[in-house]
């Protein structure tokens, strides 16, 4: 269209947008539009004309799923890593490390029977779940272990041993685990899809795990494993000359370290393991503080990632030509080309990428980034630069935006809402005084940075005014008039005609020196129904006055479109927050708003996150409670979970992060896998309950016995997160949200939760025994009868 110019790195070209329809694959689409057009420059492009690919989704994709493959490789590694150092022995290590590509292998089979991708959300759930599918074949190694060291047995008496005991707590413990997934997964609207994928991929990989901790991990111990127990302690594997040394050396200096843990963990636990205000104390405490945190952390949506684009829209004044809003263009494509950090830049003027509309004072400038790893500078550090260098251009307004966060999901990154008239009195002018006083309102906010509104009712236009009496008189009517305007001025297709083998268009319009100027419209004329000529003049006004060049409706209402960015260091719930106290003291009577892209799932959201949480531990709690056939058994294991939730909230206060969807991914997570620490300490407290001992002395026996498992298992999975919280480049922001929520939740719930379970233990216990004097049904770890 003759009403948009299109350029590429200043060379003129013609500008192509491709959406991706839903339901379709990204990648595959984007691959065939490559090869398609690779086809077409191969076979139809004239010498000169080449194209290129000013933005590329894929590319921020495909880098940010390289980072998680790479982060999920180094997880792999550190929690082999960790296993060894807790095992020392290969054969020992090799046997739950196998446990790992069978479980994925076997999601792999199940993402594809459900129609998951290979995204981001599902590559994230493999890489928490490298960590958590160890745990199970983790501690069925340390049970044969144990059962060698302490009974004299050989692997195989020992592995059957060993599985008698703790094959109930596997399958609580996996049953807990994939369960607290299960609610989640039936959310609906765009964050549904976010969870969903998420948790149902753990779910599948917890389960499989499971599955292999009571089959093929076993079988392994059997048959691999050797009592090395006989003479003094486990020993490292035969590596042979120095390394042999170093490995000893070190391994000797783990366990008296790990032994004189153990020995005070015990005598801390003979302390204050029967201390109900010791317990309840550390208890509120940790509820509470997670309480205040959580008010402080900002809290967000999905995160603003570096996705390697840069948007620049530019508004010149009301009535300004095609050619002045270019030369505003072509300077900001200037500016941005001499930047080291910057691709390309593709430019159009005439074309708004808010509004999605054409008009000769809008433009728009698409600067295209290098590689993630071949610049320093972040797209926030180089959106403040490009701000300075073009406040210079004072012949228009230019606001510098991100993509959204999600592809196809909103126009633009920040936020966006509509201003809506519900008067119903039609006045433009009233609308654009409301957007320009909400607008001038919302900037004064310290959370909000650059709001603007694409809505104007200041254009320049004309009104034409026909006198029907006067026409009607002249044998003209209103009809004809306006349909022979339309051709002298705006042209219109009469026919075809072919010559030379081609096929050439013909169009009417009056020649330009018949249109150049308003007043030319009195001079043409129109023919009567008698075949007369008539000058326009003598039944046509002319009349200057404004109005919009574009009306929008949003919902039936006439609308304003507003967007704009969050401050630095503020959220985009604080964000949002703000907007909303902004227009409850603002809106005149009869206006209203709504919002729209990724805002408006977050605005109505609202404390969604809070109610999925109490479902996932009500759906775990009645889980647990028909497991152990027991109403109170399962509160020790609920009860520690607060202390989880404090420690990630507290790791996303200290590094600056929100309290976002990726954040509250990991605190469900954080339930099954808190919840199988202390179902550890549980299983076997009960089951030294039932031989005799007194609730105070099976909870101390138990976690002490249990404390290597739980902490082996901690460890690792803390390990396998290591790599997300150290994450750059790509989806850097996501990575360290889920991984410092994850590990932050998981180093407080651990430590402090082997301090506290065994003691709500006691008082569970306590209060079970006397109910089981009253008649009750006598307390019994009823897993362990497999």
């Amino acid at each position: 269209t003759y009403g948009v110019v299109s350029k590429e790195n200043g060379q003129p070209s013609a500008a192509i947008m491709l959406k991706q329809r839903p339901g379709s694959n990204a990648k595959d689409v984007i691959n065939n539009i490559k090869t398609r057009m690779a086809e077409i420059k191969a076979s139809s492009f004239p010498p000169g004309m080449d194209y290129t690919i000013s933005y590329d989704v894929s590319e921020f994709l495909d880098a940010s799923i390289h980072e998680v493959i790479k982060t999920l490789l180094e997880a792999f590694v550190l929690v082999a890593l960790v296993v060894f150092i807790f095992l020392q022995d290969v054969r020992s290590t090799v046997i739950p490390i196998l446990a790992v590509p069978v479980s994925l292998i076997g999601t792999f089979f199940f993402m594809q029977l459900m129609g998951f991708s290979l995204n981001l959300i599902t590559l994230f759930a493999l890489v928490l779940a490298i960590g958590i599918v160890v745990d199970n074949a983790i501690v069925v190694i340390e049970a044969v272990h144990a059962k060698m060291e302490h009974s004299n047995m050989s692997a195989r008496q020992a592995t059957e041993q060993a599985m008698k005991e703790i094959s109930g707590a596997i399958i609580a413990i996996t049953l807990v685990m994939s369960a607290v997934f299960v609610p989640v997964a039936f959310m609906e609207g765009p964050t549904g899809i976010f969870y969903r994928q998420f948790s149902l991929t753990m779910a599948i990989s917890i389960v499989l795990s499971g599955v292999t901790a009571l089959t093929l991990t076993p079988a392994l111990c059997a048959i691999f494993l050797k009592n090395t127990h006989q003479s003094s302690g486990k020993q490292p594997s035969r590596i042979g000359g120095f390394f042999q040394k170093v490995f000893q050396k070190f391994f000797y200096g783990f366990n008296m370290w790990y032994g004189s843990l153990s020995d005070r963990y015990k005598r801390l636990l003979n302390l204050i393991a029967n201390r109900r205000i010791v317990t309840f104390g550390i208890l509120l405490f940790f509820s509470m503080s997670a309480g205040i945190i959580g008010s402080v952390v900002p809290s967000g949506f999905i995160p603003q990632e570096d996705q390697g684009a840069i948007y620049a829209n530019i508004t010149t004044p009301s009535g300004a030509t095609l050619e002045r809003t270019e030369k505003v263009v072509d300077e900001v494509q200037r500016i941005a080309s001499l930047l080291g950090a910057v691709n390309s830049v593709s430019s159009l003027a005439g074309y708004s990428l808010l509004s999605e509309g054409t008009g000769s004072i809008y433009g728009m400038n698409l600067i295209s980034l290098k590689n993630w790893d071949k610049r320093k500078e972040s797209d926030k550090e180089l959106m403040n630069v490009l701000e300075e260098k073009t406040k210079h251009i004072k012949d228009a307004d230019i606001e510098f935006f991100t993509p959204p966060p999600v592809p196809g999901y909103g126009n633009s990154s920040g936020f966006e809402l509509r201003l809506l008239d519900k008067t119903g009195s039609g006045d433009l002018n009233q609308l654009q005084k409301a957007a320009t006083n909400f607008v001038e309102a919302l900037n004064k906010r310290p959370e909000i940075n650059n709001a603007f509104t694409t809505f104007n009712a200041n254009f320049p236009q004309l009104l034409l005014h026909i006198d029907g009496d006067k026409a009607a008189q002249k044998g003209i009517t209103a009809d004809n008039a306006m349909s022979t305007l339309q051709t002298l001025i705006g042209s219109e297709y009469a026919t075809n005609f072919i010559r030379f083998g081609q096929l050439y268009k013909v169009m009417v319009q009056a020649l330009p020196e018949y249109r150049a100027a308003p007043d030319d419209l009195m001079k043409l004329t129109i023919k009567n129904d008698a075949g007369e000529m008539v000058p326009f003049s003598s039944f046509l006004r002319i009349e200057k006055v404004y109005g919009p060049e574009q009306i929008t409706r949003y919902n039936m209402y006439t609308s304003a479109m507003l967007n704009g960015q969050s401050a630095k260091g503020y959220s985009s719930g604080q964000t949002i927050q703000a907007i909303k106290e902004v227009a409850a003291e603002t809106l005149p009577k009869g206006f209203g708003y709504d919002w729209a892209g990724s805002s408006r799932d977050q605005a109505q959201s609202g404390n969604q996150a809070i109610y999925i949480f109490i479902i996932c531990l009500v759906f775990v709690y009645l889980l647990l409670a028909a497991q152990y056939e027991s109403f109170l058994l399962p509160m020790p294991i609920i009860l520690s979970l607060p202390i989880g939730i404090f420690g990630a909230l507290f790791f996303l206060f200290i590094l600056g992060l929100e309290n976002n969807i990726y954040a509250q991914i990991a605190m469900i997570m954080l339930i099954g896998i808190l919840g199988k620490n202390a179902i550890l300490i549980i299983e076997f407290a009960t089951l030294k309950h039932q031989q005799g001992m007194t609730a105070f002395e099976a909870a101390v026996e138990a976690a002490s016995d249990r404390l290597r498992p739980i902490l082996m298992t901690s460890f690792a999975f803390i390990a396998g997160l290591i790599p997300l919280m150290l994450a750059s480049g790509a989806g850097e922001i996501g990575n360290k949200t889920i991984g410092a929520a994850a590990a932050g939740g998981m180093i407080f719930g651990t430590v402090f939760g082997v301090i506290v379970i065994p003691g709500l233990y006691v008082v569970f216990a306590t209060i079970a025994e006397n109910l089981n004097r009253r008649g009750k049904q006598e307390e019994v770890a009823f897993t362990e009868t497999l």
